[in-house]
């Protein structure tokens, strides 16, 4: 008999992490026969792949399983993995997170009380090491200025939402919907959720499905991370764009208008007081919310740190943007 629950892992290299998610799927509550697990991976070669079978073999209770992904990508992972699965309900995990030992009950409750086509939960977020920086990268993607309004980043209200992370499917909508749009190299989460409310679905957020996930531990990878968010995004627009919200619309806005200034230097005497004023209140509004920040959390490098994440984020992601959106001539036709 197939069980009821897959659980879908798009996986790369993740042999530091990997075991910390296998150990979270075996202590959840519920029953370990009614679980598979399907770990889609991108042709790992750190140790990851032997980790997981290592695993596999000290806890034959539970079917876990391997399924290659040679394009490497997040959504053709996705889609080999749901291929391969056989549960009448989709989660998705991710290598860099744990979920509470109740994540899948939570899940499973929530689908059958809100009739929802996705639902998901809280991530809480935390430093993906010991260092100051790493605490500081955690903070500011926890607080209101890094994740604007992404609620599953801090809000304890349950209510019907645009996207969730990760995600709990009803096999029915996914087979409804179609596979993961592989041309998305990032926001394919998000871009999917688009399509299931277009075809009259339901998303579905609950603050009591909740999950532990690790920031970026340094400035550059975080960099990294938001600038190919943002990016992706601008080309998912390309296809849906009343999706853009405020939050995401704010850090290419002040890039934008930062770009135009600096630009503006030689040209226009005024843009100097323009530009170093809208640093100013910049710096003035994310080092006060870092210095609350710092109080409130007991660790003075915060107040250091949360005003360079926040930059960071901002910066990269607004960029990154405006990068995608000046790169999209005939992107429109291949998304």
């Amino acid at each position: 008999m197939a069980p009821p629950i897959s659980l879908i892992v798009p996986c790369y290299n993740e042999a530091s992490t990997i075991g910390g998610l296998l150990e979270a799927v075996i202590r959840q509550t519920f029953r370990h026969d009614g679980m598979e697990v399907v770990i889609a991976d991108g042709m790992s070669d750190d140790g990851t792949r032997e980790a997981i079978e290592r695993f596999a073999a000290e806890h034959p209770e539970i079917s876990i399983r391997i399924v290659d992904n040679p394009k490497r990508i997040i959504p053709a992972a996705l889609n080999r993995g749901i291929a391969a699965s056989t549960g009448d309900v989709v989660i998705r995990l991710d290598a860099h997170s744990v979920p509470r030992p109740d994540y899948v009950e939570r899940c499973l409750e929530a689908l059958e009380r809100t009739g929802a086509a996705n639902v998901g939960g809280i991530w809480e977020i935390q430093p993906s090491g010991k260092s100051g920086m790493a605490r500081a990268i955690a903070a500011a993607a926890a607080h209101p200025l890094g994740a604007g309004d992404a609620r599953y980043r801090y809000s304890l209200q349950a209510g019907e939402v645009d996207t969730v992370p990760f995600g709990a499917f009803r096999r029915e909508w996914l087979e409804k919907v179609g596979p993961f749009n592989e041309s998305l190299l990032t926001n394919e989460d998000y871009e999917y959720n688009v399509r299931i409310k277009h075809a009259g679905g339901k998303i579905w957020y609950d603050p009591t499905i909740r999950s532990i996930y690790f920031a970026r531990g340094d400035l550059g990878s975080l960099a990294r991370q938001y600038a190919r968010y943002g990016f992706w995004k601008s080309r998912m627009l390309l296809r849906y764009p009343s999706t853009l919200r405020w939050r995401q619309a704010l850090p290419p806005a002040f890039a934008a208008v930062l770009a135009l200034l600096v630009v503006g230097l030689a040209l226009w005497r005024p843009a100097l007081w323009i530009l170093a004023g809208l640093v100013a209140a910049y710096a003035f509004i994310s080092g006060t919310a870092g210095i609350i920040e710092s109080i409130r959390r007991g660790d003075p490098y915060v107040a250091f740190g949360f005003p360079l994440a926040l930059a960071t984020m901002h910066l990269g992601w607004g960029f990154a943007f405006l990068w995608g959106l000046v790169t999209s001539i005939g992107a429109a036709k291949r998304i």
